[in-house]
C-alpha cells in the first residue's frame, strides 16, 4: 500500500482515528495438501454481510433496477428514474448520466462496529459507472447520514474512480474507504445499516453496470499493542506467482510515484494468476513494452483511487480482482493465523495489511507505515511464508517470517512508531479472492472465517 520507510495518506488518516481513540480441485500446491484445516479459532470480532443471489437482489429496494438470474445473478438499470450532472473533481469534466438505484434491506449486526468497510463485484463497461453509499443506526438511535463508500468504474475513460474526503456527522468520519466512529471509548457504535447502489448510464443509451456481489464488513476490535499466540496447525505452501514492486520503481509516477507505492496492486496481481486470471495482449497495449510484467502496472492503473492518491484502496483491489472471469473479491478482517491456515489449507491465499519498524519483523529489511503482501503458506514449525513484494527482484518474493512476530504486527491496533507515539494497526485486514463457483472445501473455509 505505502513506500517502505515513508508513511502513506491512510497511515496519517488511521493515526489520527487512533489518537481519537487514545468448483475445480485449484491451482497447484506444494506439501501436505490434505492438512485439515485447524478448528481452535477465537471469538469473532466481525460481522459480514453480501448480497450476492438472486433472492437477495430481489429482496432490496429497486428504483429503475431489476435483478437478473443466471449462474452469476445480479442487478442492472431495467428503466432510468432520472438524469444528474456529475462534474469529475480530477478532471473537472461535468457530464450528465442516466440513473437507477438498488437500496439493500437493512442489516444488524451481530458485531456492533467500530468501523465498516463496503466492497463490491461489478462489471462496467464503457459508458457506465456506479457510487457505493452506506447509511447506518447508532447504539444512540440516531442516523449517521449517507455515506459515499466509492464512485467506480473498472475503466477510466468515464469517470476517476475515487474515495470522497470530508464526510462527517461529529459521530462518525469516513476515511478513504472506512467507516469509523470518531471516539469508540464514549460506547457509540454502530449497530445496523443498509447499502445503497447507483448505477449510471450515458443518456439515450442501453448500456448498464451489473453489480453481482455487494456487502460490507462491520468490526470491533478492541485496541490491543499485541495479541495472543495461536498454536500452529499447518505445513502447506500454495504456488503463486511472484512480483516484486521493486522492479517498476519509476515507471507511471502518476498512479502514486511508480512501483515503490505499488503493494498492494502487486499483491492483487500475484494472487489473479494464481486462480488463473490473465490480461490479454490489447489489454496490455498500453504498457511500455520495454518493462517486464506489465501487468503490474495494469494492476496498478486500474486499482488507483484519484482522490486518495494511491492505489491501497482496499475495496478498488477487490473490486480489480473481481474483473476477471469467475473471481470474486471481498475486504474482510481475520482473528488469528488460526484463520488464515484454514484459508490455506482449502488452497486460498490471502493480501494481508500491516505496519511495523525495521526491527519487528526479522528479514524484513525494511519498516513501514503501511505494506501489503501475500500470505501463501506455512512452514512445518508454523512460520508465515508470504510473496513479499517489497523484495529487489520476482526472484526474492517468497519470504520466511517468524510466525509470532508476524501474527502481531499483522493483528494489532495499535503500535509505537519510529518516534515512539501511538499510531494504529490494522487489526486482522485482509483481500480475500476466490472464484465465483468455490469447491464445497473452500466454500467451508470461506464460512469458517465468516465469509459467504
Amino acid at each position: 500500500m505505502s513506500r517502505a520507510e515513508q508513511p502513506s495518506r491512510r497511515a496519517v488518516l488511521t493515526a489520527a482515528l487512533a489518537a481519537a481513540v487514545a468448483g475445480s480441485a485449484g491451482p497447484a500446491v506444494a506439501a501436505d495438501a490434505d492438512a485439515a484445516a485447524p478448528a481452535d479459532t477465537p471469538a469473532r470480532t466481525v460481522d459480514n454481510r453480501a448480497w450476492t443471489t438472486h433472492a437477495d437482489w430481489r429482496r432490496g429496494t429497486a428504483e429503475g433496477t431489476r435483478a437478473v438470474a443466471g449462474a452469476r445473478p445480479g442487478i442492472v438499470i431495467a428503466g432510468a428514474v432520472g438524469t444528474t450532472d456529475y462534474t469529475d473533481p480530477h478532471t473537472g469534466r461535468t457530464a450528465r448520466w442516466e440513473y437507477a438505484t438498488w437500496t439493500s434491506p437493512v442489516h444488524r449486526l451481530s458485531v456492533p462496529a467500530t468501523e465498516a468497510i463496503a466492497s463490491w463485484n461489478a462489471h462496467t463497461p464503457d459508458g457506465t459507472w456506479l457510487q457505493i453509499e452506506l447509511q447506518g443506526t447508532y447504539s444512540d438511535g440516531t442516523a449517521t447520514p449517507w455515506y459515499v463508500m466509492g464512485r467506480w468504474a473498472a475503466g477510466d475513460q468515464d469517470i476517476r474512480r475515487t474515495s470522497v474526503d470530508d464526510q462527517s456527522d461529529g459521530k462518525s468520519s469516513v476515511w478513504t474507504d472506512t467507516f469509523a466512529v470518531d471516539d469508540p471509548a464514549t460506547g457509540l457504535r454502530l449497530t445496523s445499516y443498509r447499502l445503497r447502489l447507483t448505477l449510471h448510464r450515458k443518456p439515450g443509451t442501453k448500456l448498464t453496470p451489473k453489480v453481482w456481489r455487494v456487502g460490507a464488513m462491520g468490526s470491533d476490535v478492541p485496541d490491543r499493542f499485541t495479541v495472543p499466540a495461536s498454536t500452529p496447525g499447518l505445513a502447506r505452501e500454495l504456488i503463486v506467482p511472484r512480483y516484486s514492486q521493486e522492479t517498476h520503481i519509476g515507471q507511471y509516477p502518476e498512479y502514486d510515484n511508480g512501483g515503490e507505492a505499488w503493494c498492494s496492486p502487486t499483491s492483487s496481481q500475484m494472487i489473479i494468476e494464481y486462480w488463473g486470471g490473465r490480461l490479454t495482449p490489447e489489454q496490455l497495449a498500453w504498457v511500455d513494452p520495454s518493462f517486464a510484467d506489465p501487468q503490474v502496472c495494469h494492476a496498478a492503473r486500474f486499482t488507483y483511487d484519484y482522490q486518495y492518491e494511491g492505489c491501497g484502496n482496499w475495496p478498488f483491489n477487490a473490486a480489480y480482482a473481481a474483473t476477471f472471469e469467475d473471481l470474486r473479491g471481498v475486504v474482510t478482517r481475520l482473528g488469528s493465523l488460526t484463520d488464515l491456515e484454514t484459508l490455506i489449507a482449502a488452497g486460498i491465499p490471502a493480501i494481508t495489511s500491516q505496519s511495523f519498524l525495521k526491527e519487528e519483523l526479522t528479514g524484513a529489511g525494511y519498516g513501514t507505515a503501511g505494506h501489503l503482501m501475500t500470505v501463501i503458506g506455512f512452514t512445518a514449525d508454523g512460520d508465515v511464508i508470504a510473496n513479499d513484494p517489497n523484495s529487489p527482484s520476482n526472484e526474492a518474493v517468497r519470504r520466511v517470517y517468524k510466525r509470532r512476530e508476524w501474527e502481531n504486527i499483522w493483528l494489532r491496533t495499535k503500535r509505537y512508531n519510529a518516534a515512539g507515539k501511538v499510531v494504529s494497526g490494522t487489526g486482522g485486514v485482509c483481500y480475500l479472492y476466490f472464484p465465483a463457483h468455490p469447491t464445497p472445501r473452500q466454500r467451508a473455509a470461506l464460512a469458517a472465517v465468516g465469509v459467504r
